[in-house]
């Protein structure tokens, strides 16, 4: 292999010596949960694994490019000859690597992103957090997708690819993924929502939307030691315990001692249009003088921070297509497919 001009090494593929990807995820990091995982080559290879970390995470990046371009532009900014794969062994490298790193990857760069002096992070004392599901990810129309995602059943039949529902726990003032977990659309977003509630901490205040408020979950947040402000359910009237002075009122939900917000908000869309109603919100503080409802109201728009964030990955990164899927497809096209693009759904 041809000696590169960065470092004057003859391993191309040397730390540092693939792009920008470096500069975010470093190569030490990908080498030690390479080996933490079992993934690391067991002999001298020209693509070695780190490529694979690398080129699967570019692979995200260039979503609408087939493989062969993605590592285009992964090797682009190198000076030396680099390995010029086919399909074949992009497609090998993917299945050699496995998606083990890249799950302990996520579990190392995951978590809060702000600093305790960043602005807009915190409400008092507490980091701002907040959970939701998207179940409207679309992943390719593959026999061992079905297998295991199932078909999504319409009125007038299954709907033509295989949905998944991702759930994930977010700082609201970065949009910073503290946790996630995902799998098939039929289970539903309290179900995957008891999954995350390991990752809160007693310096966390959740904020989440009205499907969230069954006991069990209230429960196993406040077991947490982290404190909420949850949407309630139009159908949940909790008994009043204690009338405050700025109207909230304390109850009891399943043993758990709670605050009742009950507040009008109204939203108006650009086109003029308004929208809203009465939002009964359920919290652990119960303490009106140092937290008036009026400042918790406020403070119950930031949970929006997390809509935000699903907006952003299904119509920006993803601008409607599915989800590539997580086995390399295989090579073989049918008569519509240019050998130059991605193959298409009949491929997989």
């Amino acid at each position: 292999m041809a000696k590169s001009v960065m470092g004057g090494t003859d391993d191309v593929f040397a730390p540092g010596h693939i792009g920008e990807l470096t500069q975010v995820i470093p190569p030490e990091l990908v080498d030690a949960v390479l080996n933490e995982t079992g993934a690391r080559e067991r002999r001298l290879r020209s693509l070695p694994s780190r490529v694979g970390v690398y080129f699967v995470l570019a692979l995200r990046l260039y979503e609408h490019l087939g493989a062969g371009l993605v590592w285009s532009k992964l090797v682009a900014g190198l000076a030396a000859r680099v390995p010029q794969p086919s399909e074949k062994a992009l497609r090998d490298l993917r299945r050699r690597v496995g998606v083990a790193p890249f799950k302990r990857l996520f579990d190392v760069l995951a978590g809060p992103l702000a600093q305790p002096s960043t602005p807009g992070v915190r409400y008092r004392c507490w980091r701002t957090v907040a959970f939701d599901g998207c179940g409207s990810l679309s992943v390719p129309d593959h026999e061992r997708n079905r297998s295991w995602l199932g078909r999504t059943e319409r009125r007038y039949g299954p709907t033509g690819h295989p949905r998944l529902m991702l759930m994930t726990l977010c700082e609201t003032g970065t949009r910073g993924l503290i946790a996630a977990v995902f799998g098939p659309a039929s289970k539903g977003e309290t179900d995957y929502a008891h999954d995350l509630t390991g990752h809160l901490t007693p310096d966390m205040l959740l904020l989440a939307d009205r499907a969230f408020d069954s006991n069990d979950l209230l429960a196993d947040i406040a077991a947490q030691g982290a404190q909420f402000l949850i949407r309630a359910t139009s159908t949940r009237r909790p008994p009043v315990l204690a009338l405050l002075p700025d109207g909230s009122y304390l109850t009891r939900i399943g043993g758990l001692p709670l605050r009742v917000i009950e507040a009008e908000i109204h939203s108006r869309t650009a086109d003029g249009g308004d929208f809203g109603g009465t939002y009964r919100l359920l919290t652990t503080l119960s303490d009106h003088r140092t937290d008036p409802a009026d400042h918790l109201v406020r403070l119950y728009h930031e949970r929006w921070e997390i809509e935000i964030t699903y907006l952003a990955l299904r119509h920006t990164l993803l601008k409607g297509r599915v989800l590539r899927s997580k086995d390399p497809v295989s090579t073989r096209r049918c008569g519509d497919c240019s050998p130059f693009t991605r193959p298409c759904a009949r491929s997989w």
